[in-house]
């Protein structure tokens, strides 16, 4: 088996018993040992991982790495942050339980920016995870450790979170899939939240195929989660993946997106290339604008900070997680607890979402934003009363270099600007690599309309197998 093979491949030589399970487990803990020092896309490679019990299973054998913002069964769940650094999970994420159930299972909690806080994966309070084509490159984040290590041949799937983009940026950095559904279509129940109305489990895997193969396992309405989509019938999301696009299909070219100010002249580049491409293959191009995505950014950073402040008010050292030993009484146990467990970018976002929520600025920032959220969500419904789906960059750049936006965090929000307004929309997105700058990978963004995931994947597989993209690695992980 290849290294870098795909879950079909695998799934393959699994079932024609060209390789047994218990190898493939093997090949991928000793690829870990081999090269993850140099990587750090796992916090923890687990010694006993739980084997599969169901040979007739869609994803029998198969491992996976899970981000350490969702939760696995007596498994540490630490959000890459020391304030959860000893938490165990008392229970399986919904999503987790149906993998497991598919056939597939896990092998370790791939490293992520704390509480999903970053675009870089440099706010893990534990390791940093580098990007594989170049290692003194961040991977993207939140879900770079995810992204990486799929990229590296490390694992053959990963599951990641989105909540402004973060599977969709890593994967363009690292150069392969990242898919983000429909809000509600992936129970959140197990996902430690950020953002709540945002958050969503999203998927990492070389190619587009995989995608749909591990989608087609984890969808469905969940009793426990009551924002979980409950009139979603279980689809095979590779059944329509034939390598053509559907007929009469219309793209819309979002062009301010594509000629937003700071975009990489390779970038746009490989954009102009990949529309063309779509062209090719029988899609109807149509140029389309849509204003209120340059307010995305403002508005993500807003509700995101407000729901995050709410959401980590549970984190107090008392019920569970870190608690400080150097407290006198409660009001400083909390105080204590939380400057010694959160590290400065949740710190950062804690204070920036009570100051939105705060007595005196609640209607001038976050109802405003909210209100924002609304056009821009009926601004993409609009749009796709005349296309099928919309195209634009995934980031506006390759991979920066570690420290590039150390004392400018601003810029590093701004990393958001191309993908945050489709979690504001609630919409389904997926990237896919189209490409490379100066021997870093690209990705480019399709969007899709409300439960549109099996047109979404149709056409990116279309154009994924028009090409050799996903079949390029990094030479020094043979």
């Amino acid at each position: 088996m290849m290294p870098f093979s795909d879950i079909k491949k695998i799934r393959e030589q699994i079932r024609t018993k060209k390789i047994s399970v218990q190898e493939v487990q093997n090949v991928y803990v000793d690829r870990f040992k081999k090269f993850d020092d140099k990587i750090g896309s796992a916090l923890e490679i687990f010694s006993n991982p739980e084997a599969p019990q169901n040979p007739d299973a869609p994803l029998y054998g198969i491992p996976g790495l899970i981000k350490d913002n969702i939760c696995q069964k007596g498994r540490i769940a630490s959000c890459s942050s020391k304030i959860l650094e000893n938490f165990v999970a008392p229970y399986d994420a919904t999503a987790v339980e149906r993998f497991k159930i598919a056939g597939a299972y896990s092998l370790g909690r791939a490293n992520c920016d704390e509480f999903a806080m970053g675009s870089s994966t440099e706010t893990s309070a534990f390791q940093l995870t580098r990007n594989p084509w170049d290692i003194t490159c961040v991977p993207g984040g939140s879900s770079g450790g995810s992204a990486a290590s799929v990229a590296a041949g490390l694992i053959p799937w990963s599951f990641g979170s989105e909540t402004g983009g973060s599977v969709r940026q890593p994967a363009a950095f690292c150069g392969v899939v990242g898919l983000k559904v429909t809000y509600g279509l992936i129970s959140r129940y197990g996902l430690i939240a950020y953002a709540s109305s945002l958050d969503s489990i999203g998927i990492c895997t070389r190619t587009v195929y995989d995608s749909a193969l591990v989608l087609s396992q984890i969808t469905g309405p969940d009793s426990k989660d009551s924002t979980a989509l409950q009139d979603v019938k279980k689809i095979d999301y590779t059944a329509q993946l034939t390598g053509k696009i559907r007929p009469g299909m219309k793209i819309g070219i979002i062009d301010n997106a594509l000629n937003a100010e700071g975009i990489d002249a390779g970038v746009r580049t490989l954009l102009d290339d990949a529309i063309t491409a779509l062209e090719k293959l029988g899609a109807k191009i149509e140029r389309i604008s849509l204003p209120s995505m340059d307010h995305g950014a403002a508005v993500y950073f807003m509700i995101s900070r407000a729901e995050a402040a709410s959401n980590l008010s549970r984190f107090d050292g008392v019920r569970y997680g870190y608690r400080s030993k150097n407290s006198e009484d409660l009001l400083e146990l909390y105080e204590n607890s939380r400057a010694e467990g959160f590290g400065r970018e949740v710190k950062r976002r804690i204070m920036i979402g009570n100051y939105v929520l705060s007595a005196g600025h609640a209607d001038a920032y976050y109802k405003s934003a909210k209100i924002v959220q609304e056009i821009m969500r009926q601004e993409f419904l609009d749009a796709f009363k005349s296309v099928d789906l919309l195209f634009m960059p995934t980031t506006p750049c390759p991979a920066f270099k570690f420290g590039a936006f150390k004392e400018n965090p601003l810029q590093m929000d701004l990393q958001d600007y191309f993908t945050a307004p489709i979690n504001l929309a609630g919409l389904p997105a997926i990237s896919v690599p189209c490409g490379f700058v100066d021997g870093m990978p690209i990705g480019m963004q399709l969007i899709g309309p409300h439960q549109s995931e099996e047109l979404l994947l149709q056409t990116a597989h279309a154009y994924e197998q028009a090409h050799d993209w996903h079949t390029k690695y990094p030479e020094w992980l043979k």
